[in-house]
């Protein structure tokens, strides 16, 4: 029989005491590893390598591939974080009752969302006609998108298909690149031309 204290159970806590450690630092490992693609993407490398995130990470390539075997799980990982970062602000109530100020204000809050996450949604783009999980994840961003301006427009507005697919198009994320990338306006400039586009598009609409 073995008693309390004894070399057999002593071996027992041992072995836990490893394993914990070693599962705290690949915990550790993957943070760093995620933080470290994370701040390559947003500096502009739009498709990091496996040895360029390991560099940023200060970790072995071997370790970037254990825990990513593919590097659409460190995608994934990046777009839930960034997302914990985001919908708070996004699920917000309106301050106005009124649908026209409120497409307006919903123009505001995509400004900053959208001007936050361009480095990870170009990044992503680069990827996605490759990778089953970020096509996904771009198709529930568009729904996002299409279901967030719905929620907002009457239902005679919504009806108007050119002019409620108008506003969709003026408040997408690519509309915002667009100016901001394309054109190089900045940002107060880039949030101007979105909601003269809006508002010229509501000016037409009599509810």
């Amino acid at each position: 029989m073995v008693t309390h204290g004894s070399p057999a159970k002593a071996s027992v806590a041992k072995k836990t005491g490893q394993l914990d450690g070693r599962r705290k630092r690949s915990l550790s490992s993957r943070k760093k590893i995620v933080a470290a693609m994370m701040k390559l993407v947003a500096a502009g490398d739009v498709s990091p390598s496996a040895a360029r995130v390991a560099e940023a990470a200060s970790v072995g390539e071997r370790t970037v591939f254990r825990h990513f075997d593919d590097l659409d799980l460190l995608f994934q990982e990046m777009a839930e974080e960034i997302e914990v970062k985001v919908m708070p602000a996004l699920l917000k109530p309106y301050e106005s009752s009124n649908w026209r100020d409120q497409l307006l204000e919903l123009s505001e809050r995509r400004a900053s969302l959208y001007e936050a996450i361009m480095p990870y949604r170009i990044s992503a783009d680069a990827k996605r006609f490759r990778s089953p999980f970020l096509m996904q994840d771009y198709r529930r961003f568009q729904r996002v998108e299409r279901d967030s301006v719905e929620a907002i427009l009457p239902p005679n507005v919504q009806a108007d298909m050119a002019r409620a697919r108008g506003i969709m198009v003026a408040l997408s994320f690519y509309s915002w690149r667009l100016l901001r990338q394309d054109e190089d306006l900045g940002i107060r400039d880039t949030k101007a031309v979105i909601q003269q586009m809006v508002s010229d598009i509501m000016a037409q609409i009599r509810t």
